[in-house]
């Protein structure tokens, strides 16, 4: 599917001056022309057990899987460093369009070396800048568990045993660095990262059989057994759960999101034209709604990346710092979250107006795309992200001053 819209289209007109350096130019652009090749490809991974491998040796190839390093260490600082998170933002956009399992699995890369370069060593940041960068590793966060979640058991040579396993580990068999964060002895939060190819794990891929979102290869893994050295133990105990990074972070998988509207967006109009259907008023309208309804989730976006941008130089500020104005990220993040998820639920369900039972029958994509953005949608806490928005709200004294830092 080509870009042949407005609204999906990465033109100089849409990119500040401050980015029209020839790198980050350059990636916006293969970034469109790997989310066509995805789009395309979709169907043939829509199965399970598999997994969008030529995607992420593309991602490797156009330099992907370095943006996200800060400049000093040979990226582009794309949602570590301000200036860089609009970018990032409508490239995971682009990725969302294409396939939503790509987009979902380099989010989480992105969202690793943030959390790296943010608690990490000097020692650490070089080391996995040197995976991402000359060995193309693909980081992850693995952080979701049943009631046999992780456990983080120091020993006495300074070396971390893991017991317990992780579920929805996206990407498993191609994530070769994920955080696999357990809980201590004294019950606090631990972040540490398996390198997957040094290890021996137990991965259960029958645990993964959804309706969507089914080339992400979500496995249940047992890390049972694992010891890591200290270069793998990062940060300290509850840096995991630190504000703003945890909850300013949503705005990433938001942007995902909103590329799966766009996807949909593009099918709906692709298919009223086959049916030569543009001229029905009725459509018309429900294309309106549409529209304004993906310009709006394109606004939220540039609303957050300005925050986050003027909030710190780097993402959520530096770990050392205090920031009492960690709330207004949190509130804006939670604000952008929820308002994409309406977004694309209001999208859902306008485009299944549109085409009727047909154009919901395989093998129109328009199928697939609603599946996997139904499920990935489904994000975790959506009641508490709403009252902690209220709760900000009720702390300020007026709307003009909800979002001044």
């Amino acid at each position: 599917m080509k870009e042949d819209t407005i609204i999906t289209q990465l033109s100089p007109s849409v990119i500040p001056d401050s980015w029209h350096e020839p790198a980050i130019t350059e990636i916006l652009s293969r970034v469109v022309d790997i989310a066509d090749f995805a789009f395309s490809n979709a169907a043939a991974v829509d199965c399970h057990g598999a997994f969008p491998a030529k995607e992420f040796e593309l991602i490797a190839q156009a330099g992907l899987l370095t943006a996200p390093l800060p400049r000093e260490l040979g990226g582009l600082g794309l949602g570590t460093q301000a200036g860089g998170t609009l970018p990032l933002l409508l490239l995971l956009k682009q990725l969302g369009r294409g396939n939503l399992s790509v987009g979902r699995v380099y989010e989480g890369h992105v969202n690793a070396l943030q959390l790296i370069n943010t608690f990490g060593t000097p020692k650490q940041i070089e080391s996995f800048a040197v995976a991402a960068r000359d060995r193309h590793k693909i980081f992850g966060v693995w952080n979701a568990e049943a009631a046999d979640g992780v456990k983080v058991i120091p020993l006495d040579n300074g070396n971390c045993r893991l017991e317990g396993s992780k579920t929805f580990a996206s990407g498993c068999g191609f994530v070769e660095r994920p955080f696999v964060n357990g809980v201590l002895p004294d019950g606090s939060w631990q972040m540490c990262i398996v390198p997957m190819d040094e290890v021996q794990t137990i991965v259960d891929p029958s645990w993964w059989q959804p309706s969507g979102m089914r080339a992400s290869a979500s496995y249940k893994v047992d890390f049972t057994g694992v010891e890591l050295d200290p270069l793998y133990i990062i940060g300290n105990p509850g840096d995991y759960f630190r504000q703003p990074w945890l909850t300013g972070g949503v705005i990433r998988f938001a942007a995902v999101q909103l590329g799966g509207a766009e996807a949909l967006f593009n099918l709906t109009r692709e298919y009223l034209h086959s049916l030569n259907r543009t001229q029905d008023p009725y459509q018309e309208e429900r294309l309106g709604q549409m529209a304004i309804a993906i310009e709006s989730g394109h606004l939220w976006l540039r609303g957050a990346a300005t925050l986050v941008d003027e909030y710190a130089p780097v993402f959520g500020g530096y770990a050392s710092d205090e920031h009492p104005q960690a709330s207004t990220i949190v509130a804006y993040g939670n604000m952008v979250r929820t308002a994409i998820e309406q977004i694309c639920m209001n999208v859902i369900q306008l485009c299944e107006r549109c085409v009727g039972t047909r154009g919901l029958l395989p093998p129109q994509p328009i199928e697939r795309v609603i599946r996997d953005l139904t499920l990935y949608l489904r994000q975790p806490a959506f009641d508490a992200a709403i009252a902690n928005i209220g709760q900000y709200a009720l702390s300020s004294e007026t709307a003009s001053s909800l979002w001044t830092l």
